[in-house]
């Protein structure tokens, strides 16, 4: 059997023996390269607070790095030079952390819960259904109420409005309306949103 560098050295004619060894992919790190680690001989070179320092030797940065007490951290690698700014990384990285954080939070705040209705519910379901759309609010979820009309109820779309208004004004203290009821097709459709709740310092202030 052939070995794969005596094969490139009889296809291609050279040596590339040494691209065998080479490994294929693998998993690409997300970190910047900090400090010793970036290998490049120069670098263009940013202060702690974005002034433009310009273009210096990797070893002149190092140094400025060491005498100010930071980081020095490489943002743009792909640059020509690669760009590199003095910081403190363990600041940066925990602050990046708590608004990546933050973000998770707020799109947790988006999800919609889905209720469904229809114009003629018994006193017993409406309050079943009620129930479910405090729970979800309660949550700080927001709620799509859709009432379904069938055969003949899709000619009186008032039933549908006054249902949507009742169960608004059932949950008022909860929620209120984002989106007011309309038609689509064969539904109504009502979407209500959570009120925003009072931090602990808020409320603090308005019970003193």
């Amino acid at each position: 059997m052939t070995s794969c560098g005596a094969f490139l050295v009889e296809a291609s004619g050279y040596d590339r023996s040494n691209e065998c060894e080479r490994p294929q992919g693998g998993p690409i790190s997300a970190e910047p390269r900090i400090n010793d680690r970036i290998r490049v001989p120069e670098v263009r070179l940013v202060g702690p607070n974005g002034e433009q320092v310009g273009i210096v030797p990797i070893a002149k940065a190092l140094e400025l790095a060491r005498e100010s007490d930071l980081d020095l951290v490489e943002v743009a690698p792909t640059a020509r030079p690669p760009v590199a700014k003095l910081m403190d990384y363990g600041k940066f990285k925990y602050e990046s952390a708590m608004k990546a954080r933050e973000a998770r939070k707020n799109q947790a705040h988006t999800v919609i819960k889905e209720i469904k209705l229809r114009p003629k519910i018994d006193p017993h379901d409406y309050e079943t259904k009620k129930g479910h759309v405090v729970r979800f609010l309660k949550a700080g979820d927001k709620v799509k109420v859709t009432i379904m009309f069938r055969g003949r109820e899709q000619s009186r779309p008032e039933l549908g409005f006054r249902l949507l208004q009742r169960l608004a004004d059932d949950v008022e203290e909860l929620g209120f309306v984002e989106s007011r009821p309309k038609q689509d097709g064969r539904n109504m459709i009502m979407v209500i949103g959570p009120h925003k709740k009072k931090t602990a310092r808020g409320q603090e202030t308005e019970s003193a």
